[in-house]
């Protein structure tokens, strides 16, 4: 201790001259400039803003700024001059107010900030989140008078709501607001969506992904309804050697509403289009119906078409050989041919499979005895492919048994 207090005192009268010395430079330099307050608003900005951090309240400006510069800069000092901000580094956002400090720093070097009012405000900070919400489609204020309207069809059913996670967690849905024009002239545009709260009220700060939807809207003028059998629109060819073997719509009727005149030269409601391209199973689908503007199903139109696939058959005539079945190799089997001409039947695309490999027939011999017999022919074929002709059948088989050598005749004993 006695050592850092000799330090201090040490040649004390030389180190007070000089620090006197830089307090007269330093007001001969404030001196020499002249010391101005500039009150117009300078916008507060943000520095350092994490890409997840967003800023609920108004960050206002810098209402007062009182700086030194050299006397010819004070005609060409303006809001553009000065640079306010407040940094958000290290900044825990949380969704509650959060004080931060206001710099202001000049543009030109030449000019000196000594004061700003405020020094420091009072923000609101959160971070960004996001979730899914439903689209609910609404008709704005009452119907005119002789106006009817049908329920709304909205090109999807969910959004995504982007924006501060205090105001997010309030989102319960975004509403398709739906004007009615008192023409009667159907609804067929894209509408803003609006975010609301559980008691409807919309809400700011939130963006929302899409922006718009498609709404259609019905708008009668003479309602009436009709019932109508279900088309199942089929388009596409299935895989190649199916074809369709038969189409069931449950339900097979709706009833749908409209005004007279549009449902007069309606004989029918078709599905939307139901592909079957390249299929070679049973394909189910569930979907709308594609009716005519001003025209609507009643009850949702939801119907299911089930669409049944089968194999296309055919017949194709093959060269075939044959082969002998339970021969006994102490005998001599002889055919009236060697190849027969048969007819197979099946699907084309099993018939396709076969050209082109060696077919061989079968011949049961089991159990002949020797002589002349006809034996038909038989297949051992894949599922699905059934022999439907073979000529010749049946084939006569001879039965032979192998000729025994003759006995060597003795030798003579020579005579004596």
């Amino acid at each position: 201790m006695t050592r850092a207090i000799a330090f201090v005192v040490h040649n004390w009268p030389l180190k007070l001259a000089a620090i006197g010395l830089a307090t007269l430079l330093y007001g001969g330099l404030v001196v020499s400039q002249n010391t101005e307050t500039f009150t117009r608003p300078v916008p507060i900005g943000i520095e350092n803003g994490p890409s997840d951090v967003v800023v609920l309240s108004t960050l206002g400006s810098v209402t007062r700024i009182q700086y030194a510069a050299p006397p010819d800069l004070g005609l060409r000092i303006d809001s553009t001059s000065f640079h306010a901000a407040v940094n958000l580094a290290g900044v825990d956002p949380t969704g509650g107010p959060v004080t931060l400090t206001v710099t202001v720093e000049a543009a030109d070097p030449r000019i000196q900030v000594l004061d700003i009012d405020p020094h420091a405000i009072t923000v609101t900070l959160d971070r960004v989140g996001s979730k899914v919400v439903p689209i609910h489609a609404i008709v704005v204020g009452p119907v005119p008078s002789g106006l009817t309207v049908g329920d709304p069809v909205v090109d999807g059913t969910t959004a995504t709501v982007t924006g501060p996670q205090s105001i997010v967690a309030k989102v319960a849905a975004v509403d398709a607001f739906i004007p009615i024009d008192a023409s009667g002239v159907d609804v067929n545009q894209d509408v803003d969506l609006t975010p609301v709260d559980a008691l409807g009220a919309s809400l700011d700060k939130v963006d929302v992904v899409p922006a718009t939807v498609h709404v259609r809207l019905a708008v009668f003028t003479d309602l009436r309804t009709k019932t109508l059998p279900v088309r199942a629109n089929v388009v596409g060819t299935p895989a190649a050697g199916f074809e369709v073997a038969s189409i069931e719509v449950s339900p097979p009727v709706v009833s749908v509403e409209g005004d007279a005149n549009d449902l007069a030269g309606l004989d029918h409601a078709d599905t939307q289009p139901i592909s079957i391209a390249g299929a070679s199973s049973q394909v189910v689908q569930s979907g709308g119906l594609a009716l005519p503007d001003g025209v609507q199903a009643l009850g949702g139109g939801t119907v299911q078409v089930t669409i049944t696939l089968r194999p296309i058959t055919g017949t194709r005539t093959f060269e075939a050989g044959l082969s002998l079945v339970g021969a006994r190799p102490d005998l001599v089997y002889t055919l009236s041919t060697d190849r027969v001409l048969v007819t197979i039947g099946g699907s084309l695309a099993d018939l396709d499979r076969l050209s082109g490999v060696t077919l061989v027939l079968s011949v049961d011999v089991t159990g002949l005895q020797v002589g002349t017999s006809t034996v038909p022919v038989s297949a051992n074929l894949a599922t699905g492919l059934t022999l439907v002709a073979a000529s010749p059948n049946p084939i006569e088989v001879t039965v032979t048994s192998p000729a025994l050598s003759p006995a060597p005749s003795p030798v003579p004993s020579p005579t004596p």
